[in-house]
Parts: structure tokens; sequence; C-alpha cells
């Protein structure tokens, strides 16, 4: 027994490991619950927004706005210009979750399969944190006539950015060019918007915008 106790030797913890443990329990709990709360939240804004306004004045008519014909500003604004403000992955916990996204959107006064026609760039650092460009154009519905400012939308474009030992991270990057598709939706006030929006099986994020005349 002296024996073994003269040869144990308590492990230390540094402030600083622990407070890298703390970081990362954190951000640990942010991805299990925050995410799917705002998911919850946009969810609830789209099913129960309905029945208040319906309340409080009558709806107006499929014939007279379009779905995706909003009012003002949305109508006439014909560019937005958002932000990430938090992502998440699904699985990894070691993959970058700050994604930088800079996104610029152009909506054009037409439409096609029912949704309003756009497009737009946008440059951001992916999940191994290296610089990635994604061009793209979309459609933007509004589903709700009662609720203009929510909307979805879908995004198809090329993506390039992912390189080295993590090109083969998603699918069909033989080139360093690969095609991608990304559902969304998202909320207004005024001329502020948010979308939450999900890219493929790896994660989400949550973007903060303004769209502009």
């Amino acid at each position: 027994m002296n024996s073994l106790a003269r040869g144990f030797h308590p492990v230390e913890t540094s402030p600083t490991n622990a407070l890298l443990a703390s970081n990362q329990d954190r951000s640990a709990r942010w991805r299990r619950w925050a995410m799917p709360l705002v998911g919850s939240v946009f969810a609830t804004l789209a099913l129960a927004a309905p029945a208040a306004i319906a309340q409080g004045a009558p709806a107006p008519s499929t014939s007279s706005v379009p779905g995706w014909d909003a009012p003002e500003p949305w109508r006439t604004d014909r560019y937005y210009l958002q932000t990430s403000v938090a992502s998440a992955h699904f699985d990894q916990d070691e993959q970058n979750n700050a994604l930088e996204l800079i996104n610029a959107e152009w909506r054009l006064d037409k439409r096609w399969l029912a949704g309003q026609v756009l497009v737009g760039a946008a440059t951001f650092q992916n999940s191994f944190d290296q610089a990635t460009w994604y061009a793209y154009g979309g459609l933007l519905w509004r589903p709700v006539d009662a609720v203009q400012p929510f909307y979805l939308k879908l995004t198809a474009g090329v993506l390039h950015g992912y390189r080295g030992k993590y090109q083969d991270k998603i699918p069909f990057n033989d080139s360093g060019y690969a095609p991608v598709i990304l559902p969304g939706m998202g909320y207004c006030y005024k001329r502020f918007c948010s979308e939450l929006v999900v890219y493929g099986a790896a994660g989400m994020f949550l973007s903060i915008g303004m769209t502009l005349p």
C-alpha cells in the first residue's frame, strides 16, 4: 500500500483545460436544444400566426395577393443581404461552427412554379474552416396569404471550397465543384429577416439579414 501511495500522482486540471471543457460542454448543449428550439419557433409562427391575424383582420384573397407577391416592402425590395449568427452540426462536435457567412441575393420580378425567382452568391467558412463559395438560383414562396412575412426558400447551385483531404466530404466534388440544394425558411419584420437553412445531412444555420429596394 505504501509503495502504491508513493507512486500515485494526482492529475491536476489547469484553468485553461477546465475553461476549454466548459466551452465544449456549453457548445454541445447549444447544439442539443437551441437549434431545435429555433426551428420550433419558426414552425409555431407559421402555424399560429394565421389564426391570430384572422381574429383582427380578414385575410386577403389568393386571387388578389398571390402567395409570393407580398405587400411592401417585400413586394418591391429586390436585394437581400444576410450573415450567419449561429450554426450547428448534427453529429461531429469537432467541426467548425463559425460560418462567417456573407450572402447577397437578388430577388427578381419573375415567378416560376408559383415562386419568386432569385439568384445569389455567398462566401463562408466550411465545416473544416476552409474558405468556400456558393453561387445559386432558387425560388421563394409565401405559402400563407395571411402571414406574408413567413416564407419558404429552396436554392440550388454550385459549391467550391472543399479541398485537399476534405474534398470527398461532399458528394460529386471530384472536380472541386459540387452541386448543392439547400432548403430553408424565413420570417421578416419590416425589412429585417431571419432564415433557418439546412445544409444536407451535416447541420443547419441561423442567419439575419435585410431587404433593400
